[in-house]
């Protein structure tokens, strides 16, 4: 098992073990990281971090797919743009950002499974301090599932790792059943004065979703539409809007629609940006489309769709397992109450298109569905809405315009004025 050795500096863990954590201590402070670089090759490759002062640091392995994590409590990144998008010998690409307020994440993407041989923080001129961490190959076996196998199956304050070495990154409460992961029987939705709309702006922090060719992050546009929107709807006075973030920090899958559980929500909108990998219809595929859940994929570009924004968990560093099912007479009750949500859903997204569709630019198939995590809500109608695509140089132009980003942010709160009263009218 991994040996654990604390020493004033620096930290060493046998390069042998089959599942691997280090701590790097020094007195905790806010941080800058200043620079961070890859170097080596396959037999061996050393990241190394340059802080502004020393910081805990907390790193560690996880499998499928392979990942070296770093934790950092006050740690602001003023790294040059572009770091971590080319890598280098067992490393292929890292990313870095704010994972929940007052913790920050650095996930290396690596090529096979590693081990860490050697972490280290040593001191430099002044407070400054470098973050070292050296990585050498090792097998699958001996790696198995990391040092946090099991322990962030559901992201949680503190699960228990395999060797009681560390305590994993906070990163949200552990579901309840019945919360984000486990559908229940519900009791109908408290009567209020105002529908209560939740606006989930995609990834964030870590996690930066869609980069286009410009370097334009796509957590940075879904964030500045939903806090458009957000004013749009709370200045007609007509509803209570909560926001999944407000801020540029990763939130997990769960604990997005755990959120919208826990308020009982009566709308969520969920806003992202597209992308096409393939460089020949880049140019030609544009505009924005809105998708409902489904568990067949509507076709093969929405399911594609679907895999990657149920990655984002992974991105970020985290291990999700599938929702939980349930009993016989259970699945009845959710499968009527998901038939509802369901119509609920599918009326919203025929409403949306057709207001966006006056305002902005829409896809060639402008409605589609797909198994979408964020999406899994029983009871409360959902849709979520790729705003265009980022690949698009024209709507890469569009995405980045305030004046864009109010427009359509206009189109939807429209749209959700146009559903509510139609959802009123039919009540009486």
């Amino acid at each position: 098992m991994a040996a654990l050795v604390v020493l004033a500096l620096n930290l060493t863990a046998s390069p042998d073990a089959d599942a691997q954590t280090a701590s790097v201590h020094r007195k905790t402070k806010a941080a800058q990281a200043k620079h961070a670089d890859l170097t080596g090759d396959r037999k061996q490759t050393t990241f190394r971090l340059g802080l502004s002062n020393g910081v805990r640091a907390e790193i560690f392995t996880l499998a499928d797919p392979y990942r070296v994590v770093v934790d950092l409590p006050e740690v602001a990144f003023h790294l040059p743009e572009g770091s971590g998008e080319k890598g280098h010998g067992l490393i292929s690409a890292f990313r870095y950002g704010l994972v929940s307020e007052g913790k920050a994440r650095i996930v290396m993407d690596a090529n096979g499974p590693v081990v860490i041989k050697h972490a280290a923080m040593t001191p430099k001129d002044g407070q400054a301090v470098e973050l070292i961490i050296e990585l050498v190959p090792t097998s699958a076996h001996a790696f198995g599932a990391g040092t946090g196998a099991g322990a962030q199956a559901q992201p949680s304050p503190s699960p228990t790792p395999p060797v009681p070495q560390r305590e994993v990154a906070k990163s949200a409460p552990r579901p309840s059943p019945g919360s984000a992961g486990v559908e229940s029987e519900r009791a109908p939705k408290v009567t209020r004065a105002k529908p209560l709309v939740v606006i989930d702006a995609g990834h964030g922090g870590i996690d930066p979703g869609t980069t286009s060719a410009g370097n334009v992050k796509e957590k940075t546009v879904v964030l500045a539409v939903a806090l458009a929107l957000r004013s749009q709807l709370a200045a007609s006075g007509r509803y209570d809007v909560r926001m999944t973030r407000k801020t540029d920090v990763f939130v997990p899958l769960d604990r997005r629609v755990q959120m919208s559980r826990e308020l009982d929500a009566d709308l969520f909108i969920s806003l992202h940006a597209d992308a096409i990998a393939q460089k020949g219809l880049a140019k030609n595929v544009r505009g924005a489309t809105v998708y409902t859940l489904s568990e067949d994929a509507s076709d093969e570009e929405a399911r594609r769709m679907a895999e990657k924004e149920n990655n984002s968990d992974a991105v970020a560093g985290l291990q999700t397992s599938a929702f939980e099912g349930e009993g016989d007479v259970r699945n009845i009750l959710i499968d009527l109450l998901k038939r509802e949500t369901s119509n609920f859903s599918a009326d919203f997204s025929n409403i949306l298109v057709k207001r966006m569709g006056q305002s902005i630019s829409l896809s060639s198939r402008p409605q589609r569905s797909a198994a979408f995590k964020v999406l899994r809500q029983a009871d409360t109608p959902s849709v979520l809405v790729e705003l265009g695509y980022m690949s698009n140089p024209k709507d890469e132009e569009l995405l980045q315009s305030a004046a864009w980003q109010r427009r359509v942010a206009a189109s939807i709160g429209s749209a959700v004025d146009a559903y509510f009263s139609r959802r009123t009218a039919t009540a009486r």
